[in-house]
C-alpha cells in the first residue's frame, strides 16, 4: 500500500532548479536511500515531502492519518530550552492532542479533556515521555529532564532527535543526514532499529553501509530528475555504471552523426530540397540534444608529495584530563611512513583532544609530542570545517594564495583551482554562508589538501560529504604516502583508507593492527568466549541439586488421576443418593450398588493417595 506519493514536483532555489517533474512513491515499511552530489537538493526535498517547504509545482500526497516526522540535519531549538521541553516542540499528533487536553484542562472544559483523555489513552500517547528517555538510555546518555540543550554536545543533541523522533511512533520517518555527530555504536543502534521497524523510512545520507543494509530502495538526484533503483546500494552501484555507460555510447553516436552531417553542410550542394531542409532540422535538434552535457566531475584530490624525515612523530607517555575524567593516559607511539590509523571510541572519549594534542594546538597534562621538522601536518578539524566565514568562496581561497602548485605541478589561478574541484565560476562569488554543509566541508578539505601536507590528521572528514566525493577522498588517502591519522564514524571509509586502529575506551588508549570491521570481529569473538567462560564458571559453583519437579510422563498420570477421581465422586455421590431414593434405574440392585460403593471408595482412596504423592513432588 502506497502511503506517501509524488507527483510533478519542482523546486526552484536562486533562480536554479533543484528539481524538476519528480513523481515517486513510498510503499508501507519501505526503506528508501537517496544520493546525489552536495547542493542538488536532497534536503530541500525532504522539507518539501514534510510540507516545511512549499514546492514550486506538483503535488505531496500522505495516505490519510499517517504521522509524517522529518529530522532535520542541524538541531534547533529556542533558547532556555531543557531536554524535556525539547520533546514538545516535535511537531506531531502526539503534542497537538497532549497540548489540546492541558488547554481543555485549564479552562474547566471537562467534555473536551475526557475526549481527548480518551484519545490519548488509545494511542498510547501518555507514554511518550518514557519511551524518549528510555531511548536516550538506550543510546548510551545518562539524562536529566532539566539538563539545557545549549549544554549538551553536538552528538549528544543529535541523539536527543533522534529519541524524539523515534518516540512519537511515526508512519513515515525522513532522515537527513542522522549519522552525523555520531559515535560508531549510536549509528548501529538506529540502522538496527530501521531494519527492524514496520515504520517506511526515507533517508539521505552518506553512510554506505546503512544504505546497503536498511534499504530496499535508492532514488538518485541526477542532473536536476530523480532515479529509482529498486534492490540495494551496491544493486544501485551496478545500475548506475550500467546507466552511465549506455549514456556514453548514446552520446558518443551523436558525436559520430553530427561529424557526417555537419561535412554535408560544409560541402554546400547548391539545390535545397525539403529533404534538404529536414536533414538541418535533424542537425539542429541532435544539437540541442548535447547542448547541455553532463557536467564535468570535479578532479581527483591531489597534492605534491612532500618529503618526510626519519623522524615523523614520537609521542611519549602523554595523558589528559578534563574536568576529573581521565580521557586517555601513558600513551606512547612512534609514527612510520605510510601508515594509516583509524580513531574510533565513544562520543566524548577524547578522539577530538588527541588529534588536537598530535596537531600541537593542544598541550598534553603529561608526557611530550615530538614532531619531525620535515612534517607537515594537513589538520581537518572540527572547528575550522564549519568555514562560518562571512567571505565568499574566491575571497577565501585566493587568502591562501592566488596561484596553487597542483599535484602534478601544474600552477593554476585560484579560480580554475576552484572550478577543477567542483566550484564553477558562477558559483565562486557565492557567499560562503549559503553554501550547502556539504560545499562548505569539500571547499575545507581542498584548502586543506593544497598546502601539500605529508601527515594527515582528519576529524570526521565525511560529514554533509556526497558519496562522490568520498570515493575520491578515499583514493587520495590509500594513495598518500605519508601518515594519516582519521577519526570517523563511517564504518565503510574507514575500512577502505585505514589499516590499523587506535581504540579509546576505559580512559586508555589501545593500537588493533587491523581495520575496524576486522577490530568489531575480534571484539565479538571475544565477548563470546568471555561470556562462555563465565557461564560455564557459573556452572561449576552451582551445587547439583535433585532434580524436582514432574516428569513429562508423570504430568500426564497426574492429569489423568484427576479425571478419574472427578469421576468417581461423582458415582459414588449418585450412589449415596440412591440408597435413600428409590431410583434404582442404572445402578442395579442394592447388593450390586453396595458393591460399587465400596469398590469405588476404595478405587477413591488409592487414586487419591496416589495423586497427593505427585503434587507433594511437584
Amino acid at each position: 500500500m502506497v502511503v506517501l506519493s509524488v507527483e510533478n514536483l519542482s523546486k526552484t532555489v536562486r533562480d536554479e532548479p533543484l528539481f524538476e517533474n519528480v513523481t515517486l512513491a513510498l510503499e508501507e515499511s519501505e526503506k528508501v536511500g537517496i544520493v546525489g552530489r552536495n547542493g542538488t537538493g536532497k534536503s530541500t526535498f525532504l522539507r518539501c515531502l514534510a510540507n516545511d517547504t512549499i514546492p514550486d509545482e506538483g503535488t505531496v500526497s500522505i495516505k490519510k492519518d499517517a504521522e509524517i516526522i522529518l529530522l532535520e540535519q542541524n538541531t534547533a531549538y529556542p533558547e532556555g530550552t531543557t531536554l524535556s521541553s525539547f520533546l514538545t516542540l516535535q511537531k506531531c499528533r502526539a503534542n497537538t492532542l497532549l497540548s489540546s487536553y492541558h488547554k481543555a484542562l485549564d479552562e474547566g472544559n471537562e467534555k473536551e479533556y475526557m475526549r481527548l483523555s480518551s484519545i490519548i489513552e488509545k494511542e498510547d500517547i501518555w507514554d511518550t515521555e518514557r519511551r524518549y528517555f528510555a531511548i536516550l538510555t538506550d543510546l548510551g546518555e545518562n539524562p536529566d529532564p532539566s539538563t539545557p540543550m545549549e549544554l549538551l554536545s553536538g552528538g549528544q543533541q543529535k541523539k536527543a532527535q533522534i529519541a524524539r523522533a523515534l518516540s512519537v511512533n511515526p508512519d513515515i520517518l525522513l532522515l537527513d543526514e542522522p549519522t552525523n555527530h555520531l559515535d560508531i555504536r549510536t549509528i548501529e543502534y538506529l540502522e538496527n532499529w530501521i531494519k527492524a521497524s514496520s515504520v517506511s523510512v526515507i533517508i539521505v545520507t552518506h553512510d554506505r553501509h546503512i544504505l546497503n543494509e536498511c534499504c530496499s530502495s535508492i532514488w538518485e538526484l541526477d542532473r536536476k530528475h530523480f532515479y529509482s533503483h529498486p534492490g540495494s546500494f551496491s544493486s544501485y552501484l551496478e545500475r548506475k555504471a550500467e546507466r552511465l555507460r549506455m549514456d556514453e555510447k548514446h552520446e558518443a553516436r551523436i558525436e559520430n552523426i553530427l561529424r557526417r552531417e555537419l561535412e554535408w553542410l560544409k560541402r554546400g550542394p547548391k539545390a535545397r530540397t525539403g529533404k534538404d531542409k529536414g536533414r538541418k532540422d535533424r542537425i539542429d535538434a541532435m544539437l540541442g540534444e548535447i547542448s547541455h552535457p553532463r557536467e564535468d566531475k570535479p578532479r581527483d584530490f591531489q597534492s605534491a608529495e612532500r618529503r618526510l624525515g626519519k623522524k615523523i612523530l614520537e609521542i611519549d607517555g602523554i595523558s589528559k584530563s578534563y574536568d576529573g575524567k581521565t580521557l586517555f593516559s601513558d600513551f606512547s607511539f612512534s609514527f612510520v611512513k605510510g601508515q594509516k590509523i583509524a580513531l574510533i571510541g565513544d562520543n566524548g572519549s577524547g578522539k577530538s583532544t588527541l588529534l588536537d594534542i598530535l596537531s600541537g594546538h593542544t598541550q598534553p597534562d603529561q608526557g611530550t609530542v615530538d614532531k619531525g621538522v620535515n612534517t607537515v601536518f594537513g589538520y581537518y578539524d572540527q572547528l575550522g570545517r564549519n568555514l562560518s566565514s562571512s567571505k565568499t568562496v574566491i575571497e577565501y581561497t585566493e587568502d591562501i594564495g592566488e596561484r596553487v602548485i597542483l599535484g602534478d605541478g601544474e600552477e593554476v589561478s585560484a579560480s580554475r583551482f576552484l572550478e577543477l574541484f567542483g566550484f564553477p565560476v558562477q558559483m565562486q562569488r557565492t557567499p560562503i554562508s549559503m553554501l550547502s554543509g556539504g560545499e562548505r566541508r569539500r571547499l575545507y578539505l581542498i584548502t586543506r589538501l593544497v598546502r601539500n601536507p605529508n601527515f594527515l590528521l582528519f576529524d570526521e572528514p565525511t560529514n554533509d560529504l556526497d558519496i562522490d566525493t568520498m570515493e575520491r577522498l578515499e583514493e587520495y588517502i590509500t594513495s598518500f604516502p605519508g601518515c594519516a591519522v582519521i577519526s570517523s564514524h563511517d564504518r565503510t571509509f574507514l575500512d577502505i583508507a585505514t589499516d590499523m586502529t587506535f581504540v579509546l575506551e576505559n580512559g586508555s588508549i589501545s593500537l588493533f593492527p587491523g581495520t575496524y570491521s576486522e577490530w568489531k570481529a575480534q571484539k565479538r569473538e571475544n565477548e563470546e568466549k568471555e561470556k562462555k567462560k563465565t557461564e560455564e564458571r557459573s556452572e561449576e559453583k552451582r551445587p547439583r541439586r535433585e532434580k524436582k519437579g514432574l516428569s513429562f510422563k508423570e504430568e500426564k498420570e497426574k492429569k489423568l488421576l484427576e479425571d478419574e477421581i472427578a469421576e468417581l465422586e461423582a458415582l459414588i455421590g449418585r450412589l449415596e443418593e440412591s440408597f435413600s431414593t428409590a431410583d434404582t434405574t442404572d445402578l442395579g440392585t442394592l447388593q450390586e450398588r453396595t458393591l460399587k460403593y465400596e469398590k469405588a471408595r476404595a478405587s477413591l482412596d488409592e487414586k487419591t493417595e496416589r495423586w497427593i504423592e505427585l503434587e507433594d513432588k511437584v
